[in-house]
């Protein structure tokens, strides 16, 4: 992984097309297991005077399980050769195979998480907070209907950002 840490404050990225339009892959574990997930719903912000992300996971997806169980999780944002693997990542289980083989990637170990090492940005996070989304409390109900047909609701996972790694090409006027 040929990435180093930059300060968060000099990170050049738009969100709204990074996880729209690119994807991510959200991973953890460790070495001895780990998974990652292709996710294209997040958030950036600052809540509670802390740099934040949020992820929303469904509770089928076995990488739920590692979310779940990890202080820390990463976000990682990979070039667009990369599609295919994303797409990899997002329609199959890792429950059922490697997908860390399947799609040709390869899990970097370090800083205490897994992230992806063909990443050209890595976002580490520890998590603060988490809850899961709750029907009554929809104000747009045609998100529900919608997006929930099943009532398969995702929970969120608030984290705060405590690490960022890049090539020089995340940084401005790159």
């Amino acid at each position: 992984m040929n990435l180093h840490e930059i300060p968060i404050e000099s990170l050049s990225l738009n969100p709204f097309t990074k996880m729209k339009d690119q994807w991510m892959l959200i991973a953890a574990g460790d070495e001895t297991a780990s998974n990652l997930m292709t996710a294209s719903w997040g958030m950036f912000g600052v809540l509670w005077r802390k740099y934040m992300f949020q992820i929303y996971i469904r509770p089928q997806r076995y990488t739920k399980q590692f979310v779940d169980a990890c202080d820390l999780a990463t976000l990682s944002f990979l070039p667009e050769t990369y599609k295919n693997a994303l797409k990899i990542c997002g329609t199959t289980s890792g429950k059922e195979v490697d997908k860390w083989k399947l799609s040709n990637l390869h899990p970097y170990y370090g800083y205490g998480t897994t992230a992806v090492a063909e990443a050209e940005l890595v976002i580490i996070g520890r998590k603060q907070y988490s809850q899961w989304f709750d029907p009554k409390l929809f104000y747009a109900k045609d998100n529900d209907s919608r997006c929930y047909p099943e009532q398969d609701y995702h929970e969120m996972y608030v984290y705060e950002v405590i690490q960022v790694l890049g090539k020089d090409t995340c940084l401005p006027d790159h």
